[in-house]
């Protein structure tokens, strides 16, 4: 979208890279946002978000659209909404400022009506009743009844830093109630078979716990191997 256009400072809009197939995206539907984050190392994540839709099996996975915003002003996130396609998850740099909402219910029908995947937001939000009838996935880092400025500065789908998440638009997002976690676009392929195999071995060991047929080396290996006589 910027082409050759000389942006403002502080301002510039990007299109959404699309690198990811509709159907590899539709098969990291409804895995667990743990079992992506073990099969990555266990070391990545958003930190300190809440989710605000309160209904924990409704969770979100999608390619993210970036947004980086002035703390407390939403202007480019109105941008983000009218370019956004049905799925995306509009990702929100906010700083993690908690003074000023930087989306609310009026933004919330825009959402619902654009079929938008969910929201990430590294700052505030409000309108918490409406978020709660768990039909628009929303992660926040707070919440707080005073509203933003519409002035900018801000850009879109840039590289962004949410909540501790480095996310670069088009990655894959996920989240559920355990939390948020971003795949860069470029892992997600090789990533699957991955977690495919971490869910047959998880079931695995959900069904011997469940019977009591855990085998105890398990851990007492593991144990000896650190010196412990057992």
């Amino acid at each position: 979208m910027s082409g050759n256009k000389t942006w403002p400072p502080g301002y510039g809009i990007e299109e959404m890279p699309r690198h990811l197939d509709p159907e590899l995206i539709a098969r990291f539907s409804g895995v667990p946002v743990a079992v992506a984050g073990d099969c990555m190392g266990r070391s990545l994540g958003a930190m300190g978000l809440k989710a605000y839709h309160e209904n924990l099996r409704l969770g979100l996975c999608g390619p993210a659209l970036t947004v980086q915003v002035r703390p407390g002003d939403n202007l480019m996130i109105h941008k983000a909404l009218m370019m956004a396609r049905p799925g995306d998850i509009i990702v929100v740099d906010g700083g993690g400022d908690l003074t000023q909402a930087l989306i609310g219910g009026l933004m919330r029908t825009t959402a619902l009506a654009r079929r938008i995947g969910g929201f990430v937001i590294d700052g505030a939000i409000r309108d918490l009743v409406e978020w709660a009838d768990g039909r628009l996935p929303v992660y926040a880092r707070g919440h707080t009844h005073r509203g933003p400025s519409k002035e900018g500065p801000g850009r879109i789908n840039v590289p962004i830093a949410c909540a501790g998440l480095s996310v670069l638009p088009g990655d894959l997002v996920m989240g559920d109630a355990d939390g948020v976690i971003s795949v860069p676009a470029h892992e997600v392929e090789a990533l699957l078979p991955r977690v495919q195999a971490h869910l047959r071995r998880e079931e695995a060991i959900r069904h011997a716990n469940e019977h009591g047929t855990s085998d105890p080396e398990r851990f007492d290996a593991v144990l000896r191997a650190k010196g412990l006589p057992v």
